[in-house]
């Protein structure tokens, strides 16, 4: 076990991970509003969009125009998610400075997600890779279904670290871990992590775990005891999974701050303003808020313990 840390690393997924999954599309305008509000609200890290074939994430579809019209900061880096070398070359017109690759832990969900096995996935990110070191583009790695998969059952912790290991060694400077079905529980977490600890330095390691089971939090929470210090979410819950009947959003981005600034844990972020981000965009998405910190608020008495 680790001690509690000073400062986590929120990683937005909303603008991508969360957005790819709503029944309503919004407008290139509306989504960079959207993505500018979050980086008002100190979220240095943000997932801006997504180079997938447009007819398989319609409400991705305009990523070039958003990362065309985005207005670089010096403080946020602004992350889209590329799936093979036609992707990657729409990000470089696009002006792209990171990426992001995706694979699984279950061969089944890899077909399903992207069409092709683990290893294809890996042949497919090789030429993605060499164009983002030719152009100093960093790319950060997705692993899938970490701990469960809707058509395989429970994943081999050994198959999971060898994906984490293969992307790390590919060149991925972060590799973020996956609960994609929300099946996860702390000792699990730890469990994985643990054996994790020789294939990838703790450092280079991100939480990413929907809330279905209502176990993020404590998943999260799992995870920095064991040394994680990045924490991927979306605000006011957004998303889901396409490929995973059942599965909720990934765990609000409101709920994990308020659970770390009430651990007197640094994020950069203003929770107050974020609140109202996500009463915003779940408005404007004509859907439920389901951050409970963003619907139930914060006590007066407590809010400089918050903030």
């Amino acid at each position: 076990m680790h001690p509690l840390p000073e400062k986590v690393t929120i990683v937005e997924v909303g603008p991508r991970d969360g957005l790819q999954f709503e029944p309503l599309t919004l407008s290139t305008a509306d989504k960079l509003d959207f993505i500018e509000q979050l980086a008002d609200c100190g979220l240095s890290h943000i997932e801006a969009g997504s180079f997938v074939a447009p007819d398989k994430i319609p409400q991705l579809a305009d990523s070039e125009a958003v990362f065309k019209q985005l207005q670089p900061r010096d403080t946020v880096t602004y992350t889209a998610l590329v799936p093979n070398e036609k992707g990657m070359q729409r990000a470089l017109v696009a002006g792209v400075s990171s990426i992001a690759v995706f694979t699984a832990a279950s061969d089944t969900f890899c077909q399903k997600n992207i069409g092709c096995t683990i290893d294809e996935s890996f042949a497919r990110f090789k030429p993605v890779m060499q164009i983002a070191k030719a152009h100093g583009i960093s790319v950060r790695g997705y692993v899938s279904c970490i701990f469960g998969c809707p058509y395989e059952g429970r994943v081999p912790v050994n198959r999971v670290i060898d994906v984490a290991k293969r992307l790390y060694d590919a060149g991925c400077y972060e590799v973020s871990l996956g609960d994609t079905i929300g099946v996860g529980t702390p000792r699990q977490v730890q469990a994985l992590l643990k054996q994790a600890a020789d294939a990838v330095p703790f450092d280079k390691l991100a939480a990413h775990y929907h809330d279905t089971r209502g176990q993020a939090l404590a998943n999260i929470l799992a995870s920095l005891e064991m040394g994680v210090r990045i924490v991927d979410a979306s605000v006011a819950g957004l998303g889901g999974c396409p490929y995973a009947k059942g599965a909720a959003g990934n765990v609000a981005t409101e709920d994990v701050i308020y659970m770390l600034h009430g651990m007197g844990i640094h994020t950069g972020v203003d929770l107050h303003r974020l609140i109202k981000v996500g009463n915003d965009i779940s408005h404007q998405l004509q859907r439920r808020n389901n951050s409970r910190v963003g619907s139930a608020g914060i006590p007066d008495w407590i809010q400089q313990e918050t903030s």
